[in-house]
């Protein structure tokens, strides 16, 4: 990758270096992560990348890497359902039973009455829905029951939501903040919307138009050599691998599930180019996916009563912070660097995914930034507020 001197563009170098070190020191050479690989950009422009550690025992991580990205798909479809906004066929307020029938009518487990759930409330997380793996509750635990589960699933994307609506929400819609399955139900609107598979929509929509080649929800038989292992710290059994790499991963056959909330495959330079696209206002190299105010809208916090997530939040998991955080349209939102005791700006928006990869982009400081692993989960070490902590610290200018 070609890479600018980060002097003219407010980088110390040696500073951007003391990431490098940092990670070998604390996650490689103990074995904590099976490898890293860190992009920083800004203004769209990389001054910094780095591979580092094995795709496989023995095996050297290749700067093109393919990576399970996770929950890192999530603003993916919530871009892909703006888009069919912008051209009039949705909006915030529709209910979501409008285009999927199938959630007519839900109850909530408790009972109580509930508002209808709408569109706004799948892409900020207020829908009512869980995930199997939040273990905090009764529906949680009916999802586990019923086999609801994204990350190894057993239907098809559209059984998969007919199978929600047979069981009750966890909350009424609009009432608390919960990370579920929200983004693959809307993956599922967005393929009703389009008339079209919902693969094909974001392969021709948004990876074509955005030079994302690398990017789908398989890998194919020609890329398998760039796909490593992903480990998995287990409760009991400690670090095991968790879906191999190449031919025998998970990811080099088609889905199951096409999941709008997790099912992608990308690399650190594709997923580089969707973030100089956010950062550029909706647009790449020609490409407009949104216009510009659509994607400010999706940046602002869109929590009930403008509340944080320590205020509403139910999760026992997520790929959010919760102090200073709100929640946008697809996106974590940093409302308050000191509240959430790190360097940031408010106003900054990112994401992760339960294999450890993150992004974020800081509108204010122009600034991007893209981390890729292969951990699950993503909670077991703090090393995302530490990058973002170290990326700040070279930032002189």
């Amino acid at each position: 990758m070609q890479l600018a001197d980060p002097r003219p563009l407010g980088f110390d170098p040696e500073r951007l270096r003391r990431i490098d070190a940092f990670l070998d020191r604390d996650y490689l050479a103990p074995r904590r992560l099976p490898h890293a690989q860190i992009l920083v950009a800004r203004d769209g422009v990389p001054v910094h990348f780095s591979t580092q550690g094995e795709a496989a025992p023995g095996v050297k991580l290749r700067d093109d890497a393919i990576f399970r990205i996770a929950s890192m798909t999530k603003p993916v479809t919530s871009v892909a359902y703006m888009m069919l906004l912008e051209e009039g066929r949705t909006s915030l307020d529709q209910p979501v039973a409008a285009v999927v029938p199938e959630l007519k009518g839900l109850a909530v487990h408790g009972g109580g009455a509930a508002a209808p759930m709408t569109m706004l409330d799948l892409l900020r997380h207020t829908s009512g829905f869980t995930y199997d793996f939040q273990y905090h509750s009764a529906v949680d635990a009916a999802y586990r029951e019923h086999r609801l589960n994204v990350l190894k699933p057993s239907r098809s994307l559209e059984d998969f939501v007919a199978a929600l609506g047979a069981l009750p929400l966890e909350f009424a819609p609009g009432e608390a903040w919960n990370y579920s399955v929200s983004t693959d139900v809307l993956g599922l609107v967005v393929q009703r919307l389009a008339g079209v598979r919902f693969e094909d929509f974001l392969a021709e929509r948004i990876f074509g138009p955005l030079g994302m080649a690398d990017t789908g929800f398989e890998v194919p038989p020609d890329k398998l050599d760039r796909l490593p292992e992903a480990w998995w710290v287990h409760p009991q059994q400690g670090v095991i691998v968790y879906d191999l790499a190449g031919a025998q991963s998970d990811w080099a056959k088609p889905p199951v599930l096409v999941s709008g909330g997790g099912g992608l495959a990308s690399t650190t330079a594709d997923y580089h180019r969707f973030c100089r696209m956010l950062l550029g206002g909706g647009a790449l190299d020609g490409a407009r996916l949104l216009g510009r105010k659509t994607l400010e809208l999706m940046t602002r916090n869109h929590l009930p009563g403008g509340a944080d997530l320590t205020q509403l939040s139910r999760s026992m998991f997520s790929e959010a912070i919760y102090s200073g955080q709100g929640f946008g349209l697809g996106f974590g939102i940093n409302l308050d660097p000191v509240r959430a005791m790190n360097p940031g700006s408010a106003g900054e928006y990112y994401w992760g995914g339960i294999f450890s990869t993150y992004f974020f982009i800081d509108p204010v400081e122009r600034l991007s930034v893209v981390f890729m692993t292969q951990l699950m989960p993503s909670s077991t070490y703090p090393i995302r507020r530490q990058l973002k902590a170290m990326v700040y610290a070279a930032l002189t200018g």
